[in-house]
């Protein structure tokens, strides 16, 4: 037969209390706790643990690819890196003003592991993220755009408080492809933060957005009027102990 309080608990799906409150209680008779005192305790496992069930959640539907944090990041590989700028980011103070960040470098320097990484501190402190990459947003949208529900489809990237976008710029997109990241980036506009990665410096953002000069000129005017621009330079990490980097062509 189930005990009533462990039926109350079940009911009201208070999970850690029902997995934790006969040791509580023991420890509670045992170091002679007031009752006010225990049930604190046992109020403040409770909201904890839906704490970490919630950023949970967000962690999940942010689709991270990995996951990836500031303290494994590899500080002495890029040559160039500004440590302080990096680090004052995970504080999310950009977040509060709606700025958006932009990883600038070649390929295998980390901009991917800072990105997860930033992302993953957003979700930690219960924002909305999402993580994905530019062709996966310009391929839904495009689908969506053929089965007029655009509209219904660009919500997925214009809500979220967060949104990272990978590897602008690393495959050539075309005209319909330029317009509709332009139009996910123009309705973000100091509305949310927008983290995005990219090999191409922003004077070469032109050839990014479907070699359209007037495109490029109005995206860069909404991603950079409000953001923290990070350079990074070095060879990729990936080669690191696989090939004499004094015989590595340029990457970037």
């Amino acid at each position: 037969m189930t005990d009533p309080l462990t039926g109350c608990l079940q009911q009201l799906k208070l999970d850690w209390m029902l997995d934790n409150h006969e040791t509580e209680l023991a420890d509670a008779a045992r170091l002679n706790r007031s009752h006010h005192d225990l049930l604190l305790r046992l109020l403040t496992g409770e909201l904890e643990a839906e704490q970490a069930r919630r950023v949970e959640r967000r962690i999940s539907r942010a689709r991270l690819p990995a996951r990836r944090t500031l303290d494994t990041f590899d500080w002495e590989w890029p040559k160039v890196i500004n440590r302080d700028q990096i680090r004052h980011l995970f504080t999310l103070a950009f977040m509060r003003q709606c700025q958006n960040v932009v990883f600038i470098g070649g390929v295998g320097l980390g901009k991917t592991h800072l990105a997860i990484a930033l992302a993953l501190e957003a979700c930690q402190h219960n924002h909305s993220v999402l993580f994905t990459n530019a062709v996966s947003i310009i391929n839904t949208l495009a689908e969506a755009q053929a089965a007029n529900s655009l509209r219904k489809a660009m919500r997925r990237y214009v809500d979220p408080a967060v949104l990272a976008i990978d590897e602008l710029g690393f495959l050539p997109v075309d005209r319909v492809g330029a317009e509709l990241l332009f139009q996910v980036l123009g309705e973000r506009y100091e509305k949310g933060s927008t983290i995005i990665t990219t090999n191409r410096p922003y004077k070469q953002w032109a050839k990014t957005f479907a070699n359209d000069a007037t495109l490029a000129s109005a995206v860069l005017d909404r991603v950079v009027h409000h953001c923290e621009t990070v350079i990074i330079e070095g060879k990729s990490y990936r080669l690191k102990g696989r090939v004499n980097q004094d015989e590595t062509p340029d990457l970037e």
